[in-house]
């Protein structure tokens, strides 16, 4: 039920958000439907990763990431910085290639979960591909403003889970982290959304 509640408040907020758009900043140069299009892809994703937090603790008690931080600091479980999308530091270009190498980290982290329980597989499954497809929604915007970089990002290395429990509580780590970069990601692209 609660699950219910939340995704009804994240798509009423998405909705919200198409309603009250306004033309766009001139300085943004983005169009303003590829801003909506992707505020709805991270309003999505976040609540598919609330769900996989909340299958992580229903199944294996694992339900405060902040119990896990030396753990995941021991796995090497990185954070995807979006400095340059604050809005006191906004740089459009540097933005949107730390949203879409951030993306790329996440993709490769939930493919590092793979095996973490079958139940758990169809949601990994999910997730994944709806952050292949944002980021390859910015790639493409990026390109179609000239603002690609020659190079794609890639996603650099990722942790090693060496037993069930590290897999387990990487992945509570993981969400966790993944629900903090897609907050910031939406509260820029919002930003960049508004006149």
């Amino acid at each position: 039920m609660k699950l219910i509640a939340l995704q009804l408040l994240l798509w009423h907020s998405a909705l919200c958000t198409v309603k009250e758009a306004a033309p766009r900043s001139p300085a943004s140069n983005l169009p303003q439907s590829f801003l909506l299009k992707c505020l709805e892809q991270v309003r999505k994703i976040q609540a598919e990763d609330v769900v996989l937090q909340e299958r992580l603790c229903a199944t294996h008690k694992l339900c405060h990431p902040e119990e896990l931080v030396l753990l995941g600091h021991s796995l090497g479980i990185p954070q995807a910085p979006l400095s340059r999308c604050s809005s006191q530091a906004l740089q459009l270009v540097d933005c949107l290639r730390q949203l879409h190498s951030g993306l790329l980290l996440y993709q490769g982290l939930l493919q590092a979960l793979a095996g973490i329980s079958p139940e758990l597989a169809p949601t990994l499954d999910l997730l994944q591909l709806d952050i292949t497809d944002l980021a390859t929604n910015i790639w493409q915007q990026m390109e179609d403003l000239g603002m690609a970089p020659a190079v794609q990002a890639t996603q650099g290395t990722m942790p090693i889970f060496t037993s069930a429990f590290q897999r387990r509580a990487g992945g509570v780590l993981v969400a966790s982290k993944l629900q903090s970069f897609l907050e910031l990601a939406y509260r820029a692209l919002r930003y960049l959304a508004e006149p």
